[in-house]
């Protein structure tokens, strides 16, 4: 299957939802490199120095963006066909606000009832960047909202629950492993939990710098997924910086 998605969408979103960051960087770098070409010796090189480190940071960010949402086989879906598991009747997809896969999921399984969810609550997800995208993109059709601490899902009804590059936005640990805990209920008897997540590991702090903080370390998902009493079958690298994390019951 063929991603309908444009050239350069993913790295384009991402200046665009998070351009404040790029106006205030920009400036900054602009000018510590100004104080290195005004003064000289020590002074200048290591202003010049710091400025050129943190345009190169930036610089590979956007690359490995432009690499995981653009070029990577993230958007085919490509990398469920891996997975042993039996054609689904009755998917989920649950999103924080953002929804960038849900017609892809459809593509991908047009034998299966597609149910989407949405658990953004602006009171508890603050990020301003999901706020532009959800203006940016409108909700899937159909799409219903629901509560991270009582999400009302049907018990014992999805064969696969997708939670791609969203749960992380749940910053409240408890509130996570609780959120699990309810979506394990409504998990069928054989069903899964397929969660996409970036990792707080030494790839995406080389990736991101400290926006790597961002994301939650590979101890602390399985600490989740356990506290919340669901089974870790597999965990597999799309690509170094994102894990497929493969859940059950």
């Amino acid at each position: 299957m063929n991603s309908p998605r444009k050239p350069f969408q993913g790295v384009l979103n991402i200046v665009r939802f998070n351009w404040h960051f790029y106006a205030a960087a920009i400036p900054v770098i602009l000018f510590i490199a100004y104080i290195g070409w005004y003064f000289s010796g020590v002074v200048s090189v290591l202003h010049i120095a710091a400025a050129a480190l943190a345009a190169l940071s930036i610089v590979v960010s956007l690359l490995v963006s432009w690499h995981i949402y653009d070029r990577s086989n993230l958007y085919t879906l490509n990398w469920l066909d891996g997975f042993d598991i039996p054609a689904p009747k009755h998917i989920a997809n649950i999103n924080a606000g953002f929804d960038e896969t849900s017609l892809l999921l459809k593509n991908k399984y047009p034998g299966a009832a597609l149910d989407v969810f949405d658990f953004y609550d602006p009171g508890k997800h603050t990020e301003v960047s999901i706020e532009r995208a959800r203006k940016a993109y409108p909700p899937y059709p159909g799409t219903i909202q629901i509560d991270t601490d009582d999400p009302l899902l049907q018990r014992d009804s999805y064969d696969i629950i997708f939670l791609l590059l969203a749960i992380h936005e749940i910053r409240n640990n408890d509130e996570r492993i609780n959120f699990f805990r309810k979506l394990k209920g409504s998990l069928s008897a054989n069903g899964r939990i397929i969660v996409v997540e970036h990792q707080r590991d030494p790839a995406n702090f080389i990736a991101f710098n400290i926006g790597f903080r961002h994301f939650f370390s590979p101890k602390t998902w399985i600490e989740n997924f356990k506290a919340s009493g669901l089974n870790l079958i597999e965990t597999k690298k799309l690509t170094p910086f994102l894990n497929i994390y493969n859940l059950s019951k």
